[in-house]
Formats: C-alpha cells, structure tokens, sequence
C-alpha cells in the first residue's frame, strides 16, 4: 500500500500555512513554534534545519528530538476523523499538531493548548 502523499510533504512547505492560519486569527508564529516545541522538542534552530532541508513530514516526527508523552491528552476530530483513534502513528502524529494549531486559530489559552493543569 503507498503512503500517504501527507508522509512525504515537506513541512516547510506546510508550515508557512500553520503560521498564516495562527496570524489571520490574531496568534503569533512564535506561538505555533511553541507548539512545535512542545509536541516535538525542536527548539528554534533545530526547526530552522528541518525547515531549510525541506524534511518530509514523516522524516521531521521520526527526527523529533523529544516527542512530549502528554501528546495522548490531545482529544478531538480533525478532518471529521478523531485523532485519539488513528492507528497508524505518522498520522495521528500529523494530526496532533492539526488539531493544536486549530485549538490556537480558535483563541484557546496556551496553557489549555499546551495541557498543562
């Protein structure tokens, strides 16, 4: 079965897309990088590499220096599918990041983004 055309995307190509989606709702790009910290451990240079290499989505979850564990909290439906049930685990991994990019669009706290209690 081929992958899904998303696994081979580059991020930088997307990112400038999360980026835009944040500011039209009043968010910052330092917001979305972030999100992007939080969920994956890249800090601003090492996502300023994965950035400038055009890394593949599936390539930029599998290099993530330090996937935060309580990405499991991260409840929801993106793209009418819940993301706590997607097996496959690039895509729910995708999808988390969907779905804290739209809870940022939506004016949610960071601390409610972050899940932090």
């Amino acid at each position: 079965m081929p992958k899904h055309r998303i696994y081979t995307t580059s991020f930088a190509s997307v990112y400038p897309l999360y980026v835009a989606k944040a500011e039209k709702k009043g968010r910052s790009k330092a917001e979305v990088d972030q999100i992007l910290s939080w969920l994956t451990g890249y800090g601003p240079k090492e996502l300023q590499v994965q950035l400038d290499r055009q890394t593949d989505f599936e390539t930029f979850f599998a290099e993530a220096p330090a996937i935060n564990p309580a990405r499991a909290l991260i409840t929801g439906v993106v793209c009418g599918v819940r993301v706590e049930d997607i097996k496959e685990t690039t895509m729910r991994e995708i999808r988390y990041l969907d779905k804290l990019i739209d809870e940022l669009a939506r004016g949610k706290a960071m601390d409610q983004i972050l899940r932090r209690t």
